[in-house]
């Protein structure tokens, strides 16, 4: 591939927060910086199409790899969202949109034992003071500040 694409290093800072939202859709910029990141080999410890992009993928229905291929093009984010606007087998409605994404910013690990542990185990290496840390939007954004140097 002979351009270069504009990409954030994930060695050195976090992608955006899943709370971050393009198209009225959260997980999206999140997903389009570890997207970036992996082509440019700066994704870190970061995941392009991880179980959290999977939840937007699976909602719009579109395919990860045309989209890497998007992203390698060096779109932007308002191009990348003309795209998937495009090529979405699911179209939805802004109130659509926006429910998903209250629902998703409010998405707790509480369907199953299993994940309830998984979430409790990751809290616990990063702080076992925090009792406000809930939803799989608190813990990444709490988990993305400790790993880049805050504390939590």
């Amino acid at each position: 591939m002979s351009q270069t694409i504009s990409a954030p290093d994930l060695t050195q800072r976090a992608p955006r927060s899943m709370r971050a939202r393009l198209g009225g859709y959260i997980i999206l910029p999140r997903m389009l910086d570890k997207g970036r990141a992996t082509i440019a080999g700066k994704n870190g410890e970061f995941h392009y199409n991880c179980p959290l992009d999977k939840h937007f993928i699976d909602y719009v229905g579109i395919d990860t790899d045309a989209l890497k291929t998007e992203l390698a093009t060096g779109k932007g984010d308002g191009e990348i969202l003309e795209w998937i606007n495009a090529h979405a087998k699911n179209k939805h409605t802004p109130w659509e949109i926006e429910q998903w994404s209250q629902y998703g910013l409010a998405r707790t690990p509480d369907s199953d034992a299993e994940t309830r542990g998984y979430f409790n185990n990751m809290l616990d290496k990063i702080s076992t003071t925090r009792e406000d840390i809930r939803s799989w939007a608190d813990l990444l954004d709490l988990d993305d500040y400790v790993t880049y140097g805050g504390k939590a």
